[in-house]
């Protein structure tokens, strides 16, 4: 009995930590193919990709919502259940935005040919990257300076973003001439600077989870 209760008591760490895993390194993943989107020419090709992106974002909505299964199943668990909630939404916003991002693309029908747009895209294939490394070394907490490191490599990153984004949007104001151009791609440069300032948000509480436990 004594052995059953103990179990009972333990915390999920696998669970959470593999959903987890699981979720930013599809989150990885999309960033790298919304990099790909931006820089392929052909409109059917990028169609491809897209598609892609749309599985990955509902196969991150099915983890998600798995995490959220679990928190009301487990009693305890291995960190704080505001920060298992606040990282999962996090994690799934950046997932949201990135592939609504790709998605305006075409359905748009915006080239994506433009250094703002491209720039924007690499930026956020580079945070999302940052924070599938930081997610990873979670589940022991054993390398503190390679999750630090990351950390601060999403907040210098999305800093650089707010910089394109603005640029880019003055840029877009001065030089483009049809009205609904400039508000198709500024709704797409909107996306993906919220899609860095979602990876910032799960860097925050990523920060908040190793000062408590680490």
């Amino acid at each position: 009995m004594a052995l059953n209760l103990f179990k009972f008591f333990s915390p999920k760490d696998k669970v959470f930590y593999s959903l987890f895993e699981e979720v930013a390194e599809t989150v990885a993943q999309m960033g790298a193919v919304l990099n790909k989107v931006v820089n392929e020419p052909d409109f059917d090709k990028r169609g491809a990709l897209i598609s892609q992106l749309e599985t990955m974002e509902h196969t991150n909505d099915d983890l998600t919502h798995k995490v959220f299964t679990e928190l009301g199943r487990n009693f305890i668990t291995p960190f704080d259940r505001e920060d298992i909630h606040s990282l999962a939404n996090a994690l799934d916003d950046i997932a949201d935005y990135i592939y609504a991002a790709a998605k305006k693309i075409n359905f748009y029908r915006v080239n994506p040919n433009e250094i703002g747009i491209q720039k924007m895209a690499d930026l956020v294939e580079q945070s999302s990257l940052q924070i599938r490394n930081a997610v990873m070394e979670l589940r022991n907490m054993r390398n503190m300076r390679q999750i630090t490191d990351a950390l601060v490599k999403v907040n210098s990153i999305e800093n650089q973003a707010d910089d394109v984004y603005d640029l880019s949007i003055d840029r877009l104001f001065e030089t483009e001439p049809d009205a609904k151009e400039v508000i198709k791609k500024r709704e797409i440069y909107h996306a993906m600077e919220t899609a860095t300032d979602k990876c910032e948000d799960a860097g925050n509480v990523i920060e908040s989870i190793i000062i408590k436990y680490a």
